[in-house]
């Protein structure tokens, strides 16, 4: 028998007004794999994430996680659920009045009874296993370099060993040394933790580093899905033309 998906999204659907964004996507990830959503601005792979962290309610639908329904969950099973999840965002999305430590085991504090000191060792803990020596965490975000905002950003995505997390755009505004830093930092604490991984990016740098299995949006539905391994010889002029970058093409500015 085949193991049931960490995560099974089947015909979702979202629309803003007249702008259909997704029109019955169907997608499987994995439980332990690593699962990267590629596709062009404006596409819908921020929106499919919103929707499956429940801040956007989907038109239509499923989204199943260990084999419960999401859509729709409120109050105690909202929270529950959350409490799975880790996310690094694309800006990395610190709290700038507060100090790294506390960006950083702010997930923790909020769904554990852990004391202050407690989540600073632990906060301080998960800093170096990104990097970043113990004295970091008690700079403020407006201290840190792009890239040590990227890692602190990690830090609080790895730090309550969520079953899943999230990264959206992870390398976004990095140089391209800095990019394989990241992409080797979630590649390695996804690995540690054990977590099931779902990436949106539209950098093919990330796709090969951090991939074990790649799909590919195109108007509002996934198009093309497989292992990365296999990504060049998908057969699809649209997935070769996404990942060579080439002008020409199906897909148009806008489309």
């Amino acid at each position: 028998m085949t193991e049931q998906p960490k995560i099974r999204i089947r015909a979702l659907t979202k629309s803003f007004g007249p702008n259909r964004v997704l029109r019955g996507l169907d997608l499987d990830v994995p439980k332990g794999g690593s699962v990267v959503v590629i596709g062009g601005s404006g596409t819908g792979k921020s929106v499919l994430l919103k929707c499956i962290l429940g801040l956007l309610e989907p038109d239509a639908g499923s989204i199943r996680i260990d084999g419960e329904e999401v859509v729709g969950a409120r109050g105690k099973k909202l929270t529950a659920y959350r409490a799975k999840i880790g996310m690094l965002f694309q800006g990395a999305a610190l709290f700038d009045s507060l100090p790294v430590w506390e960006n950083v085991a702010f997930g923790l504090m909020a769904t554990n009874s852990i004391s202050r000191p407690e989540a600073r060792d632990k906060a301080i803990e998960t800093l170096q296993k990104v990097g970043l020596a113990s004295a970091t965490a008690d700079l403020y975000p407006a201290e840190l370099s792009g890239g040590m905002k990227k890692r602190a950003g990690l830090a609080r995505a790895i730090c309550t060993s969520p079953e899943i997390i999230f990264f959206d755009e992870p390398t976004t505004g990095l140089d391209p040394i800095m990019s394989d830093v990241i992409n080797e930092l979630i590649r390695n604490s996804v690995s540690d933790l054990g977590a099931t991984a779902l990436s949106i990016t539209h950098d093919m740098g990330s796709v090969r580093k951090i991939a074990d299995r790649v799909a590919m949006l195109y108007e509002g539905r996934i198009i093309w899905e497989g292992p990365v391994a296999t990504m060049e010889q998908s057969g699809d002029p649209h997935v070769e033309q996404f990942i060579n970058g080439k002008a020409e093409g199906p897909i148009r500015l806008g489309g």
